[in-house]
């Protein structure tokens, strides 16, 4: 059955898409095997002295530009295979993609010029390639230049086509972007969000906004904080004990370990510029250094003080099949450090710190952090990036007013209102009183789903981020990326409403992430970035 698609473009002019529906014969969804019979179909194309056309990608929203390209391909050869992403490896941020895998790949099956589909789980087509070995691979026009495929995927997707013997072929016709056709249509953020995000891409550009944060690559940054080694306890939850109306009993099935706190922090850092020192305090425990060296980027030169007698601290949290926290246990000593380890930091911030561009500081407040290493720290950092959280460990003592001075401060509402012994009074009054007593730049509040604001001191401007994620998998951590990846920015001489999107896109993509399984990898932040501004 042929249906047709009119689209008025104001560039084109009437542009009429055609195309046939697969309604009669085989069913779509008898096209949808496995990539190894996909391949095995590709082989007896060839037997027979066909030619085999690969086709990759997410196509997460089928529209006329894919019909023009999947026809197109077809032209090349005489079989057309499509593979998809699956839908934990598609890469475009979070709440993408908007349709499941079984749905993209149910409507590329309904194409009549589809001969057979296969779902990949990998974030590239190199297996599908490896596997269907076509004589023809086909991508559309957007990716004919290499040179802006910020993934580097298609050189290696290329390599292995040639490596197979077939060839690297572009479609180049009347294109359409999923993403903003999603963004535009399918009301995937709530109209506050996408009016911000209206605004700023009417002032900046995604290849310039890339460009900006590549640049920053050769600046120096210093980590500072406490290391933590979070365990996630995974359990079925059984309900209330027999005997009991107020416990619960849980079934136990396994544990994973984490490098969190400040060594989290260095890994997101790590993707983005090429040096990152970290000074922290660890117990002397063997199995848990080596686990955290071992968690650490290649690129993060780590300066490990151990404790006298002092354990590394460990948060060890209960949590349920969907990542709901039960309950939590804290191993520490809530005093650490001795004189002689807070000397050797002292000393070692004195002679090292000012080598940095700039110093992030993470302070959990757990103990590490002394006055003598906050005196140390204020006077050596050319540029000081400072959050200090509030956590059951340390709740009613810990607050921002130790520091002396800071460039940058990052505090929840919470964090902001203890800071201040104010619950009451707006919070941006409250947030700048704090940044003038600290004589910083720039002063950002974090309310989770609310979003973000970025206060400019000195000017004396306010900057407002909605929150970029319309999914929460899990919170830990998000304040640890927005903190390295704003800081970082600001550091960099970026504009600070520039470093509060990137950091407010580093927190949406980290709530997507149990704990700290993955760090923020810049392909996945331009990746979303983009997905933002279309």
């Amino acid at each position: 059955m042929e249906q047709s698609f009119h689209l008025y473009s104001g560039r084109t002019g009437l542009v009429t898409i055609s195309w046939e529906l697969n309604m009669v014969g085989t069913h779509p969804n008898q096209k949808i095997v496995n990539l190894q019979e996909l391949g095995r179909q590709a082989q007896r194309f060839r037997d027979e002295g066909l030619k085999v056309v690969l086709c990759h990608g997410t196509f997460d929203l089928i529209h006329p530009g894919h019909i023009r390209h999947l026809t197109k391909a077809r032209e090349f050869g005489d079989r057309l295979l499509v593979t998809t992403t699956a839908d934990r490896f598609v890469n475009k941020g979070p709440g993408r993609p908007v349709f499941p895998e079984s749905l993209r790949a149910e409507s590329l099956a309904a194409l009549a010029v589809v001969d057979g589909v296969a779902i990949v789980e990998d974030t590239t087509a190199i297996p599908a390639i490896r596997t269907i070995r076509p004589g023809v691979y086909v991508k559309g026009s957007d990716y004919a230049d290499a040179k802006e495929d910020i993934t580097g995927n298609i050189r290696r997707e290329q390599a292995e086509v040639q490596a197979a013997g077939g060839e690297l072929r572009f479609t180049d016709d009347v294109t359409f972007s999923s993403s903003r056709l999603i963004n535009q249509y399918l009301d995937v953020f709530t109209p506050e969000t996408q009016a911000y995000l209206n605004r700023f891409k009417a002032e900046h550009r995604e290849k310039e906004l890339v460009e900006s944060i590549q640049a920053l690559g050769n600046l120096k940054i210093l980590v500072f904080g406490e290391a933590i080694i979070d365990e996630y306890c995974l359990t079925n939850t059984l309900g209330l004990t027999g005997k009991s109306h107020t416990v619960v009993s849980c079934r136990y099935i396994e544990t994973e370990q984490f490098a969190g706190g400040t060594l989290a922090v260095a890994n997101h850092l790590a993707g983005f510029v090429h040096q990152v020192g970290l000074i922290t305090g660890v117990g002397r425990d063997e199995r848990q250094n080596t686990f955290m060296k071992d968690a650490l980027a290649d690129n993060v030169d780590a300066h490990f003080f151990h404790y006298e007698t002092a354990p590394t601290l460990v948060k060890r949290r209960y949590v349920n099949h969907d990542v709901t926290k039960l309950f939590e246990v804290y191993y520490q000593d809530p005093d650490p450090v001795t004189p002689k380890v807070e000397a050797e930091i002292c000393q070692w911030i004195a002679d090292h710190a000012g080598e940095y561009d700039a110093v992030v500081v993470a302070d959990y407040g757990n103990g590490l952090i002394s006055p003598a290493m906050v005196e140390a720290i204020c006077k050596h950092a050319r540029f000081l990036a400072v959050n200090t959280q509030i956590n059951s460990g340390n709740h009613c003592h810990h607050v921002i007013n130790r520091y002396p001075r800071a460039d940058f401060i990052s505090l929840n509402e919470c964090e902001v209102r203890l800071a201040t012994h104010n619950r009451n009074d707006p919070m941006e009054g409250l947030a700048r009183s704090i940044g003038k007593r600290l004589s910083a730049r720039w002063m950002a509040i974090t309310q989770g789903m609310k979003g973000a604001v970025m206060l400019d001191i000195e000017s004396g401007r306010t900057y407002d981020a909605p929150p970029l994620s319309t999914r929460v998998v899990d919170r830990i951590g998000a304040g640890d990326a927005f903190l390295a990846l704003s800081g970082l920015c600001l550091a960099g001489d970026l504009p600070p409403d520039v470093a509060l999107f990137i950091g407010s896109a580093a927190a949406a993509i980290d709530v997507q992430i149990v704990c700290n399984r993955e760090c923020i990898h810049p392909v996945t932040l331009y990746k979303y970035v983009s997905t933002l501004l279309k």
